[in-house]
């Protein structure tokens, strides 16, 4: 059997190197378009600021390791131009042809580059390949850049602004959304503006670039930037243009549509990773999800099904982490926005968890957001911190693989030692905190229930003189009992603390002793500081009062 790769990325190379696993007979040959093959993409941009300072690391494997240790033939700057199904061939560079019993289409995405006057500059980048990593590098190590510019808040966007901060340049991102990092909701986004402003990045939100002149940069806006070299990180869109012309379905999102086993509209041609279709965990819907780690599962299912291990993929939940200078951002599933485009009725909260136990050493706080429907299925989850951010994550992921509930994060048994954890994590605490949601046990209040609401403070004088939400009157917690004549039940009320845990033990005084309009304020304070620090954000007509 010949089985013929074209792409010799993370999903190609994984499908070679398992269906050799499988099949020591077969013969296995890769054709890759470019020079590169098994590069570790999601590094470039570390490697570019010499974070990672080795070339040679940025090369996960070789055409030489993959013919002595696989006995795969890999074929460099292969580009192939035409593929006849009936004969079952390949054509490779336009003239040598190649036959196949088993095809595998792993052709990746390509950068989005729109016609903007002036893109050809030889100073714009793209953060896709080896070589454009070389070509920032010795920009940079020609000590001539002072400044530049990052057009996009994407994961690459925002890794990239960082590292050219690291590498001493004047930095700004140019963000057409009214945010960066768009997989999260805007109070989770919130955290990484900040700490990216507070690193030395300028962010232009709400606005994109008309032009690229020698010297400037013009937005949309009129703005004008200087910039000595510029990144475009606007995205990337599935490259099925190969498998289109040989008359395979597409998706209605322009990726190449296939099956659960990775199958296309030919059960003799495969296809996975970047360039196609897949389904939204939560949803169900269609969706491009361009992720190293979903590319590299459906290599090895693909490999399984060519060698007659029926293998199946089970949708896309978009788990992903990023760096933003000591920060951690990471989500999984589906956000705000994804659910109320879909028409997805949702409940959410948010609590602040240390990292480890409170008492011991060097402890940090972490901002969790939980999405999840009246029967508690969890539709998503996000958070932002400095330390175990992406465990805790990982680990709801991992419960909604399982379609696991808000129950089963309250049930989790995690590990535990003070230096490491608290004996209720972070993530029993956010499930614990979605059942008493569920169960009516607390009523949670957001930024956008404010307004028109009678706050009440309920830390202690000390706290609330120190800095409380201007308009807000303080009632603590521990004389909430004897002070409920001050208290209107006519009205809805929202209380607040630090972080929302003595509001919600207020809130529970007061539901008992009758109120029905009460509210807590998830993440309290210290969400709505980060939040008004945000200059982009839209709830400015609130502010601290130091008293």
């Amino acid at each position: 059997m010949r089985i013929l790769v074209i792409g010799g990325g993370a999903c190609g190379a994984s499908a070679a190197a398992r269906c050799r696993r499988l099949n020591d007979a077969a013969e296995i040959i890769i054709l890759e378009a470019t020079d590169e093959i098994s590069i570790a993409n999601c590094g470039l941009p570390y490697y570019t600021s010499d974070v990672i300072n080795s070339r040679a690391n940025m090369i996960v494997s070789s055409p030489v390791r993959f013919k002595n240790l696989l006995n795969i033939d890999v074929r460099l700057n292969a580009r192939v131009t035409e593929i006849n199904r009936k004969s079952k061939t390949v054509t490779v560079n336009g003239t040598d042809t190649l036959s196949y019993d088993k095809l595998v289409l792993a052709t990746g995405a390509s950068p989005v580059i729109p016609p903007i006057a002036g893109i050809n500059n030889k100073k714009i980048f793209t953060v896709r390949t080896l070589k454009d990593g070389d070509g920032i590098k010795d920009i940079l190590r020609s000590g001539e850049a002072k400044n530049a510019v990052v057009v996009g808040g994407g994961f690459i966007g925002v890794e990239m602004a960082e590292n050219f901060i690291h590498a001493g340049l004047h930095t700004t991102l140019v963000e057409l959304s009214d945010q960066i990092l768009a997989p999260l909701d805007r109070e989770v986004a919130a955290f990484a503006q900040n700490k990216m402003r507070a690193n030395g990045v300028e962010l232009i939100l709400s606005d994109g670039v008309k032009e690229f002149e020698q010297e400037y940069i013009i937005l949309n806006s009129g703005k004008k930037i200087p910039y000595d070299i510029a990144i475009l990180a606007i995205g990337v869109r599935p490259d099925a243009s190969l498998a289109k012309s040989c008359g395979l379905e597409i998706g209605t999102l322009g990726g190449l549509k296939v099956n659960e086993y990775m199958q296309t509209s030919d059960p003799d041609i495969y296809a996975g990773g970047d360039s196609v279709e897949v389904k939204d965990f939560v949803t169900g819907s269609p969706a491009i999800i361009p992720l190293a780690g979903p590319a590299n599962r459906q290599g090895r299912i693909i490999a399984d099904n060519i060698n007659g291990i029926k293998s199946t993929y089970k949708n896309s939940q978009g788990t992903a982490v990023v760096k933003v200078f000591d920060l951690t951002a990471a989500n999984v599933g589906n956000n705000e926005k994804q659910l109320l485009k879909n028409n997805i009725p949702y409940k959410k909260t948010f609590i602040f968890n240390n990292s480890h136990a409170g008492y011991y050493p060097n402890a940090t706080r972490t901002l969790y957001k939980l999405l999840f429907n009246e029967q508690g299925k969890i539709l998503g989850a996000q958070a932002a911190g400095y330390d175990g951010v992406e465990k805790r994550i990982d680990v709801i992921s991992t419960i909604m693989r399982n379609n696991g509930t808000v129950q089963d994060m309250l049930d989790s048994e995690l590990c535990y030692a003070p230096p490491y954890g608290s004996a209720k994590d972070g993530v029993n605490i956010l499930g614990m905190h979605a059942d008493n949601i569920l169960k009516g046990l607390v009523k949670p209040a957001f930024m956008e229930d404010l307004k028109g609401s009678l706050l009440i403070d309920v830390r202690e004088k000390s706290f609330f003189d120190a800095e409380t939400i201007d308009g807000a009157i303080n009632i603590p917690t521990s004389q909430m009992r004897e002070r409920l004549n001050e208290i209107p039940k006519d009205k809805k009320v929202v209380l607040f603390c630090n972080t929302g845990f003595q509001s919600y033990v207020a809130s529970r005084i007061l539901l008992q002793k009758g109120y029905t309009d009460v509210f807590s304020l998830t993440g309290g304070i210290e969400l709505f500081k980060e939040l008004i620090k945000d200059d982009t954000n839209s709830f400015q007509f609130y502010k601290l009062t130091k008293l």
